[in-house]
């Protein structure tokens, strides 16, 4: 059986880089579990399972207009130090949570620190970048 929009699938995976850095697996996890077609995962890897059978196995790519978008520069943003929880000293690379006036989680990091602010970049951590997959179908439904 095939897998077509609308199959709730399980899937197991290996998300890298193109310099074969891992960035996600679901090794020594529950496989990733979603219906296909339906927008739940990026639009790349909800397109490239469809097709696909049980227990097959396919490597793929998925470049950001298909993942995660490109950079947007405006994502970038000045905050006042004051603005930012006084329990910890925030340093560059740290990710933070921030949340929005709507009271949505968003994930962000400190790109620079100074006395008075913190540059911070609310682009997801892997916008602008190529996302290659290792993936098994392990169920459908």
């Amino acid at each position: 059986m095939a897998i077509e929009k609308g199959n709730k699938i399980k899937v197991e995976y290996e998300g890298k880089f193109e310099d074969g850095t891992v960035f996600d697996s679901s090794k020594g996890k529950e496989p990733l579990a979603f219906e296909a077609g339906s927008g739940q995962v990026i639009k790349g890897f909800d397109e490239a399972v469809i097709g696909m059978e049980k227990d097959q196995e396919k490597e793929f790519s998925i470049e950001p207009k298909e993942g995660y978008g490109e950079i947007k520069p405006d994502l970038k943003q000045e905050v006042p130090r004051t603005n930012l929880p006084k329990d910890q000293e925030p340093k560059v690379g740290m990710g933070i949570m921030l949340t929005a006036p709507n009271g949505q989680q968003m994930p962000s990091q400190i790109m620079e620190v100074t006395d008075e602010k913190v540059v911070i970049d609310l682009n997801h951590p892997l916008a602008g970048k190529k996302l290659i997959f290792n993936i098994k179908i392990k169920d459908i439904e």
